[in-house]
């Protein structure tokens, strides 16, 4: 397959975690992909560690809560590799605490980063990215099955999620005339560096050790385990393949069984 062939992919947050197992995994899938982070350090280092092992990607800086920067990466991303074909909303943020304790900034922030970036990135790789002109299109938000239930202490990071997947079957529907699939992926309890965040919250919140967060977290997971970033870019890599062309507007759990909804 020529480079010309190859489908373009714009990953958000993919410097760590499920980020990054998505842009290897979709880059190993034959597309060029184009990701960004906050960091400039962690773009150019994910980048050459990703283009030595011979994969087809660069990317640049954005912070998902500016608008146009959000507007000039996507364009970054146009000259660097071409019109965008696959767009995967996965940058974000944990945030909670005793809901009657929350600072507005702490509200504003978790709603911005996690849930109206998705609205601009998307918006942005449809306009400037090209990718409303297209019959064969793939975004998929990555959510959380706190995107379907509610979470203790967790009352900011709940309502984004729960918007991401009401963005994403709202414009599923709207676009699915086009050929352009709209999917949530929910991840229960991942391996991440966040995860090891929010333990970290919780032991502080609960007078607690993060073992034994960590192990209380694990009784509720069926399954037994934390997932993987791997496991859960499997499910982002099928969802972008063509083979899920009738997969639209819908939230699908990663979790272990943790949640059954």
């Amino acid at each position: 397959m020529s480079d010309q062939d190859k489908r373009v992919a714009v990953v958000t947050g993919a410097t760590s975690g499920i980020g990054l197992a998505v842009a290897r995994l979709l880059a190993a899938q034959d597309h060029r992909v184009f990701i960004g982070a906050r960091s400039a350090e962690n773009v150019a280092q994910t980048v050459k560690e990703l283009q030595d092992e011979g994969l087809e990607v660069d990317g640049a800086v954005v912070d998902v809560r500016s608008t146009d920067g959000v507007r000039a990466w996507i364009q970054a991303a146009v000259d660097r590799f071409g019109s965008v074909d696959v767009v995967v909303n996965n940058a974000g943020r944990s945030g909670g605490g005793v809901t009657a304790d929350i600072a507005e900034e702490l509200w504003h922030d978790v709603i911005d980063t996690n849930l109206n970036s998705v609205f601009r990135v998307t918006r942005e790789a449809l306009t400037t990215g090209g990718l409303r002109a297209k019959d064969r299109g793939r975004i998929i938000n990555i959510a959380s099955t706190a995107g379907k239930q509610g979470v203790v202490l967790g009352a900011p990071y709940s309502a984004s999620k729960h918007g991401v997947v009401g963005f994403t079957k709202a414009l599923g529907n709207e676009l699915a005339p086009t050929g352009i699939t709209v999917n949530a992926v929910c991840p229960g309890y991942v391996e991440t560096p966040m995860a090891q965040r929010v333990r970290q919250g919780y032991a502080a919140a609960y007078d607690a050790t993060e073992e034994a967060i960590l192990e209380k977290f694990q009784a509720k997971i069926p399954l037994g385990r934390y997932s993987t970033p791997e496991e859960v870019a499997g499910l982002v890599g099928y969802l972008a393949s063509d083979a899920a062309a009738s997969i639209t507007s819908q939230a699908l759990n990663v979790c272990g069984g943790l949640g059954n909804f």
